[in-house]
């Protein structure tokens, strides 16, 4: 898809966390601040992405609260670390929306549920979800984007069972075509 031409300045940008923003800990979750190290060139992603998008929200599952891994506190102190050293960078993120439900709990939120969405446009109602673009890395960020009308992106190379709008193999190659 010819990016540059589609998105304008009134467009939202969905990102999941783990595995797109930060190194995914295999079989394991982010808990401190020690833990969260970011991807290559993420930050130089956040600097094109403050002057291209309207709003940047983080839509991320954490179920190590529901497993007792870790607290609600852990994952917000975690959050506020990102935020601030994007910002410290010239870049931005507006809002971190996170479900700290298992996935065997019943009315969850948790990708690919499209709620956390719904939660971002309930805070911003200028949201369009018609001109908002989902990244994920795992078959459920793309699902929760299609399930809210975005158009989707994949990044990285997990087995896809979905069918993205477009697949780049890191955010910052998405951010470049910008």
């Amino acid at each position: 898809m010819d990016w540059k031409n589609i998105i304008n300045d009134d467009w939202t940008l969905f990102l999941d966390r783990d595995g797109v923003i930060n190194v995914r800990i295999i079989d394991g979750y982010v808990t401190k601040i020690e833990e969260f190290e970011f991807l290559p060139n993420v930050i130089e992603a956040f600097k094109i992405f403050k002057n291209k998008f309207k709003r940047i929200i983080v839509v991320t599952n954490q179920q190590g609260v529901g497993k007792g891994l870790m607290k609600n506190e852990d994952v917000e102190k975690v959050h506020e670390f990102m935020i601030q050293e994007i910002k410290s960078n010239d870049g931005n993120i507006d809002k971190v929306y996170f479900c700290p439900q298992l996935k065997s709990e019943t009315d969850n939120y948790r990708k690919p549920s499209p709620k956390m969405a719904f939660f971002a446009k309930n805070d911003f109602p200028e949201i369009d979800f018609s001109k908002s673009i989902m990244i994920g890395d795992m078959n459920s960020d793309v699902e929760f984007g299609i399930n809210a009308g975005m158009k989707t992106i994949f990044v990285g190379d997990n087995e896809l069972k979905v069918n993205p709008d477009d697949k780049f193999n890191s955010l910052y190659d998405f951010a470049k075509t910008l």
